[in-house]
């Protein structure tokens, strides 16, 4: 069966209307009424931020904790027997080694080692594997999804997806377990970075709450029936701890974390090794090279390639997409492809691929910024370090 994902991709085609809509998830309305300033993102309508500034916003979430909504992912279930051969067919990641309700960050590549998008796998005990793409990728993931189930069924193999409807928000910070042990049975210290439970959350039912989250902070992201999003998050709100945040602090977070924007620092024309995201790809898989383009990628874990992401530090005007990145002489050596001012270092960083030689830490580089040379180090990332919980 596949189910009718009328959350998602339906809601993303509006052939009765002549000009453009945005998709909005079940907590537009709320939003607004929270003051927050929409804006376009991947085709969606979503919070920038609210009555704090970006920088407080950003600062609240490091030092205690904030909601964000993140309902424009795409959530998948994968059920059959087949289910971890299927996923294994379209991805780098080795999933039949989970535990169960272990997760893990993999990526889509396609037959040039390219990167389609960027998903967590989660290997459930409920007899499906739980999905999580992103916004943006979503009508291409599905298709991409669509189309190998197709191959698989005609071979004989089970396997199913269903595109689920549920509203998925992030709740992220330091004090992000104490908040949510209040409203869950379970003792949240035995849920530690990259599991996933299926829990009521402040008695709402069908709630899973899973260890993981774009910020670096501990934190987690919560799959809600959407009719209950709302009423949710006001539980959350209820405790002083907790604010909403939008993306300006998203992108801000995750990027003092090092952790790559599809569409951005990663795309089809990169692969995982160009993006230093090697340890992606499972050792078994590698040895085997049963995924699309390991012909391309393999070959490139022993060899060098000739750019590599990395992550790099300044001062002066802040640095943004597509600057270039220069050497100390002054020739274009690279470009950036995210970048900000860091609310908690003081100082701008940046993420983008530079020639191979060039790459290694402490690299004396320059950036150019309206047309002037600013000096520039190569960093290691992320830039503010990461607080996943792995456990007492």
């Amino acid at each position: 069966f596949i189910r009718k994902p009328c959350n998602v991709i339906k809601r993303r085609r509006h052939s009765s209307r002549t000009d453009y809509e945005l998709y909005k998830t079940p907590l537009y309305e709320f939003h607004r009424a929270q003051g927050g300033k929409m804006v376009e993102f991947a085709g969606w309508s979503m919070p920038v931020q609210y009555k704090d500034s970006h920088i407080n916003s950003h600062m609240h979430t490091r030092q205690h904790c904030s909601i964000f909504d993140v309902s424009h992912m795409l959530q998948t279930k994968v059920y059959g027997r087949d289910r971890v051969k299927f996923i294994e067919s379209l991805i780098v990641g080795d999933i039949a080694e989970l535990k169960d309700n272990q997760g893990t960050l993999s990526l889509f590549t396609n037959t040039k080692g390219g990167i389609m998008d960027d998903l967590i796998v989660t290997k459930t005990d409920q007899g499906y594997l739980y999905v999580v793409s992103n916004a943006g990728c979503a009508d291409k993931d599905s298709a991409h999804m669509q189309a190998r189930l197709q191959e698989f069924k005609a071979a004989g193999h089970d396997v199913d997806l269903e595109f689920m409807e549920e509203s998925l928000i992030a709740l992220q910070g330091p004090s992000m377990a104490q908040v949510l042990q209040k409203g869950v049975g379970d003792d949240l210290r035995k849920l530690t970075f990259m599991t996933s439970v299926l829990t009521p959350v402040f008695g709402i039912q069908g709630c899973r709450v899973t260890r993981c989250g774009y910020t670096g902070e501990d934190g987690v992201e919560i799959s809600v029936p959407s009719g209950d999003v709302v009423s949710l998050t006001e539980k959350l709100l209820a405790d002083s701890e907790v604010k909403l945040a939008g993306l300006g602090a998203r992108d801000s977070l995750r990027l003092e974390a090092g952790l790559c924007l599809y569409g951005n620092d990663i795309d089809e024309t990169t692969t995982p090794v160009e993006a230093s995201l090697v340890w992606t790809i499972g050792k078994r898989r590698r040895q085997a090279q049963d995924f699309l383009g390991a012909d391309i990628i393999v070959p490139q874990i022993k060899a060098k390639t000739q750019r590599k992401r990395v992550g790099l530090i300044s001062t002066g005007p802040p640095v943004r997409q597509h600057t270039p990145i220069l050497s100390s002489d002054g020739r274009v050596i690279g470009e950036v492809t995210s970048g900000c001012p860091s609310p908690c270092l003081k100082q701008n960083v940046a993420m983008g691929y530079v020639e191979a030689g060039f790459s290694k830490v402490g690299t004396s580089i320059q950036v150019e910024v309206r047309k002037k040379a600013v000096p520039a180090v190569v960093s290691k990332m992320p830039f503010v370090p990461t607080k996943y919980y792995m456990g007492q």
